[in-house]
């Protein structure tokens, strides 16, 4: 400013004394003019030239004008006071009613163009809902939460429904989620026949609030719309929905506002009037429905004693295979996953796993195109990565290698083999040293077993300096998982003895000896945990199951019970260290958690979380009461363990503050229009 105000200067005649009236030279004046230029230029780059724009943008007019009525331009026009930009428009900024074909939303300097492309409805409130994404061009002053609305009709529709929806596996909220409202008369197909009339979209918190809500009763829904109709429509997608309908509402209410005298001061709280509209609290649990639909995914043969097939999800029978260039009798063990969807055949003929080329005719349940599981044929080739040419030949080159080693020692004199040792099973324990009390020791083998001689498994227990024999469970858990149980006792050591050839692979190959101390921790290494649970599903009893699981800090589970019949969840041998919990209700008492179904109007089973950590101390009883419904379900996981943090919020600057603190002038913060 100091520099437009000399040039004004410049430009003013003036008398010489000598000379008389006359001007400036004019190699002077572009001269100076350029120093003070430089001048002018070097003081708005420096912080103490002038204070900085930490003012947000705000609207000047809108065509239509904002809260209109009767309206029938479907292209509206947004006019600011500064240049404003418009951020991730696609994930922030939403239409509602929701727009089948999608709306033409940009900035054009200090103006936000919306161009509407469906047909207008009649007599009806359209919100364009910005949320944060305005902010100021030059500095990036947020606006705030901004919402522009117009109506068809002779009226505007104000009111507002708001809550949050969680996943209802682990109560981790949902950012991106659609929510949406459909009449409470309407048939219950309508989630999957028509639109959502009303439409918002989550936060990081998975907070949404649906704006411009016409007075009357309506159902709520939230949906991972993955194909943009805003309906349910796959099976893949999140989906929530309330079994209630809701009436919205509003009241009188007020709320503290809190006055910051800087960043760290507060200068006032005061107590705000407002219009609180309801119910702003809905609880919407979101699951994704079991992909139950059938198919073979993939066939392999990873190695040649093995083929594998994997389903996209399992069925109760094992496929029927019939070997088109081999006899399949009696020619495979099976291993299935859990879910039965992945099953590894083991061959058992050295014949076959010789044999590069297996052809099947595999007959199992595939769903067909009415959604029902029929039998279905299919031919399967089966091929290993490498030819058995190949193997043979990167046999002999092992074979040739390890011959000329032992040639090398029988020159030097050194101790050799004339025949190459055949490599020994090896077992893998999943507990070696220091165990637990409850605890079991699993073995796990490469290969099926054809032999397990459990007489040569000996466990010893040693009291006062003697090892005596010690009573064992030892049994099959899986094809290939087998388990070790005994009544641990605290403070004790065992000996583990397994003699050679204990085990025997179903190709020939046996385990060698093998030894393993084992030594149960003491009392004063572990905590006890005591849990009184109260605040059930108002639909479960005492006698229904509630089960109890701790947690670590990556939210994955590491030990579980069950509630008692005296509400009572306990917890012994807990190692020290910080945990969380988590409790779902086993409704059906199949001992895992349940997704819900849509068509059948199942609710995922209930889930909840202990909304503080837990610090257990070695030697301590840690008790605690825990009423599962005394928190609300969005504030009940603890931020620790919430993988979806909360979106950033975004704040003015301030950096006007700072300045006038240097300068040590009096500073009043002006967030309104300039």
């Amino acid at each position: 400013m100091r520099s437009v105000s000399n040039m004004k200067v410049l430009n003013r005649t003036y008398t010489n004394p000598s000379r008389g009236k006359g001007v400036l030279p004019t190699a002077f004046l572009i001269a100076f003019t350029s120093i003070l230029m430089l001048t002018g230029c070097a003081r708005m780059g420096n912080p103490d030239g002038g204070w900085y724009d930490d003012t947000p943008p705000y609207v000047v007019n809108a065509s239509p004008t904002d809260g209109g009525i009767n309206v029938a331009e479907k292209k509206i026009f947004i006019n600011f006071n500064e240049f404003i930009k418009l951020e991730n428009a696609q994930e922030k900024v939403i239409v509602s009613p929701p727009q089948i074909e999608q709306a033409d939303i940009k900035t054009q300097g200090k103006r936000i163009v919306v161009e509407l492309k469906d047909s207008l409805k009649p007599n009806t409130t359209y919100t364009v809902d910005f949320s944060d994404a305005i902010t100021d061009n030059s500095e990036g002053n947020p606006m705030g939460q901004y919402t522009y609305s117009f109506s068809t009709g002779d009226h505007i529709d104000t009111l507002e429904v708001s809550g949050y929806c969680l996943n209802a596996e682990d109560l981790e909220p949902l950012k991106g989620l659609l929510v949406g409202l459909h009449p409470a008369n309407a048939h219950d197909s309508a989630f999957r026949s028509q639109p959502m009339m009303r439409v918002s979209r989550t936060n990081g918190s998975g907070r949404f609030a649906i704006k411009g809500v016409a007075p009357g009763s309506y159902r709520v829904y939230a949906l991972k719309d993955a194909d943009g109709d805003y309906l349910f429509s796959q099976k893949s997608e999140l989906v929530a929905f309330m079994h209630d309908s809701i009436v919205p509402s509003w009241r009188p209410d007020t709320r503290q506002d809190t006055i910051w005298l800087d960043s760290l001061h507060i200068a006032n709280i005061q107590r705000v009037p407002y219009t609180r509209f309801l119910p702003d609290d809905l609880a919407l649990l979101c699951f994704q429905e079991p992909l139950t639909d059938r198919f073979l995914l993939k066939t392999e043969r990873p190695e040649p004693h093995k083929l594998g097939i994997c389903f996209t999800y399992g069925d109760d029978s094992l496929p029927q295979m019939k070997g088109l260039n081999f006899d399949a009798d009696n020619a495979f063990i099976v291993e299935a996953s859990e879910r039965r969807d992945s099953l590894v055949y083991w061959l058992r003929d050295s014949t076959l796993i010789n044999t590069d080329t297996l052809i099947v005719e595999m007959t199992t349940h595939i769903t067909d195109t009415l959604g029902q599981l029929s039998l279905k044929t299919d031919t399967l080739t089966f091929t290993p990565k490498v030819s058995y040419e190949k193997r043979l030949k990167e046999q002999q080159k092992e074979l040739e290698k390890w011959q000329k080693e032992q040639d090398k020692k029988k020159k030097k004199g050194e101790r050799y083999d004339s025949i190459m040792p055949v490599k020994a099973l090896t077992l893998q324990l999943s507990s070696r040293g220091q165990i637990d009390p409850t605890e079991r020791i699993l073995f796990e083998t490469p290969e099926p077993l054809d032999v397990c001689d459990t007489a040569k498994i000996h466990l010893s227990v040693k009291v006062d300096s003697l090892w005596n024999p010690m009573p064992h469970d030892f049994r099959q858990l899986t094809t290939r998982t087998y388990a070790l149980t005994a009544d641990w006792q605290l403070g004790t050591e065992y000996s583990l003895v397994i003699d050679s050839a204990a085990f025997k692979t179903i190709y020939g190959v046996t385990s060698g000896a093998m030894k393993q101390g084992l030594k149960v921790r003491s009392e004063d290494d572990y905590c006890t945990l005591f849990v009184d649970i109260s605040g059930l599903p108002a639909d479960m009893t005492n006698d229904d199951s509630l089960v109890v699981q701790l947690l670590d800090k990556a939210d994955k589970v590491v030990r579980q019970t069950v509630r008692g019949k005296d509400g009572t969840a306990e917890f012994f041998y807990l190692k020290p260290g910080s945990y969380y919990m988590r409790a779902y209700a086993d409704t059906n008492g199949n001992g895992q958690w349940d997704t819900g179904l849509y068509d059948e109007g199942r609710q995922a089973e209930p889930v909840y979380y202990y909304n503080e950590e837990l610090d257990c101390k070695a030697k301590w009883d840690l008790n605690r009461r825990w009423n599962l419904s005394a928190t609300p379900r969005h504030k009940q996981k603890p931020l620790a363990i919430t993988k979806q943090k909360p979106d950033k919020q975004k704040q003015l600057k301030d950096r006007n503050a700072e300045r006038a603190k240097k300068l040590g002038k009096p500073y009043v913060r002006d967030a309104g229009p300039k």
